[in-house]
């Protein structure tokens, strides 16, 4: 059961670093560029291509990343699928070193490294077509939030004091003022998110131990039919260790691509529990989730198909 904590500790600890960047990237946006306008980089026309592209980098912070500034309205519903399917947390850092001949092992990584990209790309720009780009915003045009009022104070301090010590007054507010903002506020936030991650990571690392990684394999192998259902069901554990299962499962020979594939393609790891900490948009979180569901599934089984025909 240690190792339960233990691991759930070190999951959250090597996000830690993702969030705390991401928020001091959100204080940036919204105060001191222009990157989050109107086809800028974020939610311009080539967002979910640089979305999919992102989220097949092996590493669970990205998904995270994307949630968070999709809550924020940076990212468009379209880029935020696209980083979902692509991701794949640990899943490709397993199938690397895995004990298969390498022009399967070659093979496997290429087919579902590409097939995520296109599934990634193509499912976002249709949910931005459709959807079109709205709860988009512009850092430019907002009002200041609450804790920008050091922004505020700062002009009436300058205002205020005259000669040498107003002067240093005004200094000193506007540098504490920065070390609050970018530093500070970005500290807090990461540590409250990471709070509940470690929390989350806990409670699924449990529901694993109880329920044995043999249970959880066995209940991958089942009919052949069913495995893209199953692996994608698995798939929607919001924790590192359900990719890490699913990947250990097919190069075991457990399960068939197309169900590699669906699990993988679902799996948009700790992305999820940024998401549903919003319970106001809980709606549409379930659409959300059950958007990435049914294209997993659908994935899988077109894919299967076409193993059998080949």
């Amino acid at each position: 059961m240690w190792d339960v904590v233990l691991d759930a500790f070190l999951d959250t600890l090597k996000l830690f670093p993702f969030l705390f960047a991401l928020y001091i990237l959100i204080e940036f946006l919204e105060h001191m560029t222009a990157i989050g306008k109107p086809n800028g980089v974020l939610s311009g026309k080539c967002a979910p291509l640089v979305g999919g592209a992102t989220g097949l980098v092996p590493l669970c912070g990205f998904s995270v990343m994307a949630a968070k500034l999709y809550e924020k309205r940076y990212l468009t519903l379209g880029t935020l699928l696209a980083v979902f399917i692509a991701t794949s947390d640990e899943a490709i850092l397993i199938l690397i070193p895995a004990a298969m001949p390498w022009l399967q092992k070659l093979t496997a990584i290429s087919a579902l490294l590409l097939s995520k990209l296109v599934l990634g790309v193509g499912v976002g720009y249709a949910a931005d077509a459709i959807f079109g780009r709205r709860g988009r915003k512009s850092p430019l045009s907002e009002p200041s939030e609450p804790h920008e009022h050091g922004c505020a104070h700062e002009h009436m301090h300058g205002d205020a004091h005259e000669g040498e010590a107003g002067e240093l007054s005004a200094c000193e507010h506007k540098h504490n003022g920065k070390i609050n903002l970018y530093l500070v506020s970005p500290l807090l936030h990461a540590l409250q998110v990471s709070a509940f991650v470690l929390l989350v990571n806990f409670a699924f690392g449990t529901l694993f131990y109880f329920a044995g990684e043999e249970n959880v394999t066995a209940f991958l192998q089942a009919g052949q039919w069913y495995q893209p259902l199953i692996s994608a069901l698995v798939g929607l554990i919001p924790n590192c260790a359900s990719s890490v299962v699913i990947a250990e499962t097919y190069v075991m020979g457990g399960i068939t691509f197309g169900s590699l594939l669906a699990g993988l393609t679902v799996n948009a790891g700790l992305g999820y529990i940024v998401l549903f900490r919003n319970t106001k948009e809980w709606k549409r979180n379930l659409l959300i989730v059950a958007a990435l569901f049914l294209t997993g599934v659908a994935a899988g089984y077109i894919a299967d198909a076409v193993a059998l025909a080949i």
